[in-house]
């Protein structure tokens, strides 16, 4: 996929603190939850369980192509910055290409040892939802 290998290298090619500071861009560019997805975010529906912050994700395949939205309170800059760095590299992308998201993207991106175990874990665990939800929705 061009446009995550292309992002990705503008993450490698930074030292670490320009890297927080990449995600952080990410993270004020975080878009808001479509309104008919509120209802569903206030009835703690797809929350993803695994990640302390209180994260909620969508992920839908159309016409081949994914969409991701996502809701994350603001006061979780980091979580906010990797799902924003998500929706703005994957929404639109083919499908069969999400569903090979590489598991170790917070180490390709050089943020993972910057994050914690903890959150690592947590964020590890978007991705896998990622891929798990695309492969699910291909199979339809």
């Amino acid at each position: 996929m061009a446009a995550l290998e292309e992002n990705l290298e503008r993450f490698r090619s930074l030292d670490r603190e320009m890297r927080m500071q990449l995600l952080l861009r990410y993270a004020r560019k975080f878009p808001d939850l479509p309104e008919e997805l509120r209802e569903a975010r206030d009835a703690g529906m797809n929350r993803v369980q695994e990640c302390q912050t209180p994260l909620f994700l969508w992920v839908s395949v159309k016409d081949g192509a994914v969409t991701l939205h996502a809701d994350a309170p603001r006061d979780a800059p980091t979580v906010r910055g990797f799902m924003g760095f998500l929706m703005d590299t994957l929404n639109g992308a083919p499908a069969r290409e999400v569903a090979e998201l590489p598991q170790d993207l917070l180490e390709r991106m050089g943020i993972g040892e910057v994050l914690g175990v903890m959150r690592t874990q947590g964020l590890g665990s978007v991705i896998h939802r990622i891929r798990r939800d695309v492969a699910r929705a291909m199979e339809e």
